[in-house]
């Protein structure tokens, strides 16, 4: 992980996309495009992605997440350029993370087919594993 010191880095895979998320931020640090701008563009090519789930059009909906998770380290990335961390984006960050996630179970169980208490279950484990299902307000 880019944001812990040296020592302390390990492979995580869940940065693959961090180096294209470096270039947009570097594309951006000079333009009036803010933190939160990028945060509502993940937020879009989230929403988009789930209408592709919806649809069955799973190509495109694999893009829009990708997407959606590149532009998701965007965010911070160009907070960290920039020099203008905020609470309320790192707030409306971890708000629109978890929204679109259940979004995205709610999607995959009308897809699937499944029983609604397992595709809930999984979103909840997944996300309390994660640490994704927590919102730190200071």
């Amino acid at each position: 992980m880019s944001k812990l010191p040296a020592k302390y880095q390990f492979l995580d895979l869940s940065d693959y996309g961090r180096p294209i998320a470096r270039l947009i931020a570097n594309s951006l640090k000079n333009t009036k495009f803010t933190p939160v701008d990028v945060t509502i563009a993940f937020t879009i090519s989230g929403l988009i992605g789930i209408y592709c789930i919806a649809k069955e059009y799973y190509l495109s909906a694999a893009f829009f997440l990708i997407f959606k998770s590149i532009l998701d380290a965007a965010d911070g990335e160009l907070a960290r350029i920039k020099k203008n961390p905020s609470y309320t984006g790192r707030y409306l960050d971890s708000v629109s993370d978890i929204i679109l996630n259940l979004i995205i179970f709610i999607t995959l169980w009308q897809v699937t087919k499944i029983n609604l208490v397992l595709a809930l279950l999984a979103f909840f484990l997944v996300f309390n594993c994660k640490g994704l299902y927590t919102i730190t307000i200071m």
